[in-house]
């Protein structure tokens, strides 16, 4: 049986290390606001598990989900009862009008870990950067534990990304504590190689690419028709992306939300890159 994330006086979990960057979470963010789990929920409540050092990213998720969902609410959970109090303070900043968010942002914060405490359950919890940090033996529980607090046909968004949030990758999990895909998005500009996204894969994959996994025959499929693409670079990376994954989806890859592949995603059914045992 997989181990259970330990117990912090009552939240599930255990203090990580807490790094938070301004802007670096953008990519999910807009991610999430183009989603019917958030666009069609009579309650549109999002909770930010694991937000880390500064509560900066609570308020930046608030602010682009408002823009597609009037009404939003952004609850942001930590364990560590001195980043609660700071991003609490943060707030009083916000309330003042000393910060460039929104006065009246609905944004709130509690203490909680993998439990998501309290009444109301979300329609979206996003939980990123914080189960990297931990086994992969610790994920199915983790995803059960949080999925259970979700409204139904509420989502779980579980990934990472790195310090400047340029790599990104997340999976969809439903209500059901089901993973239904894995999206990658990259910063196109200077990239070099797509493969690059193997160093921030979701824990449940970053050990799984090695030859014989699912995901590292995706990672090596995009690497090279990223190459064989080249050509269409002198229209732009935007561009030589698009000729990649079309040459993809050409040779039978089940890619999903073509109109995004401009924003340097792609989108694959967890079936395709799930582990192999």
């Amino acid at each position: 049986m997989p181990a259970e994330p330990a117990r912090t006086r009552g939240a599930v979990g255990r203090i990580t290390r807490g790094t938070t960057n301004t802007n670096r979470l953008r990519r999910v963010d807009r991610w999430i606001a183009r989603h019917p789990a958030l666009r069609r929920t009579p309650d549109p409540f999002v909770v930010d598990l694991g937000y880390g050092a500064s509560g900066v990213t609570a308020f930046e998720l608030e602010a682009r989900l408002r823009r597609a969902r009037p009404g939003v609410e952004v609850r942001g959970l930590e364990i560590d009862p001195a980043r609660v109090a700071r991003a609490e303070a943060q707030l009083a900043e916000v309330r003042a009008g000393r910060t460039p968010f929104a006065q009246d942002a609905r944004v709130s914060f509690a203490r909680g870990g993998f439990e998501v405490p309290g009444e109301r359950h979300p329609a979206v919890i996003r939980a990123f950067n914080v189960l990297r940090q931990y086994d992969e033996a610790d994920v199915d529980a983790a995803w059960q534990r949080m999925a259970a607090r979700l409204q139904p046909g509420g989502i779980l968004v579980e990934g990472t990304c790195d310090e400047l949030g340029r790599i990104c990758t997340w999976v969809e999990v439903g209500a059901d504590a089901v993973p239904r895909t894995l999206t990658v998005s990259l910063r196109l500009a200077e990239l070099g190689s797509p493969a690059v996204a193997a160093e921030r894969l979701p824990k449940a994959l970053i050990h799984r690419n090695v030859p014989g996994e699912p995901v590292h025959a995706l990672i090596a499929a995009l690497d090279a028709e990223w190459i064989r693409a080249a050509p269409a670079s002198a229209f732009g990376p935007v561009q030589r992306w698009r000729t990649a994954l079309g040459a993809l989806t050409a040779a039978g890859w089940p890619l999903q939300a073509r109109a995004r592949w401009r924003l340097g995603e792609v989108t694959v059914p967890w079936a395709l890159v799930a582990p192999a045992s």
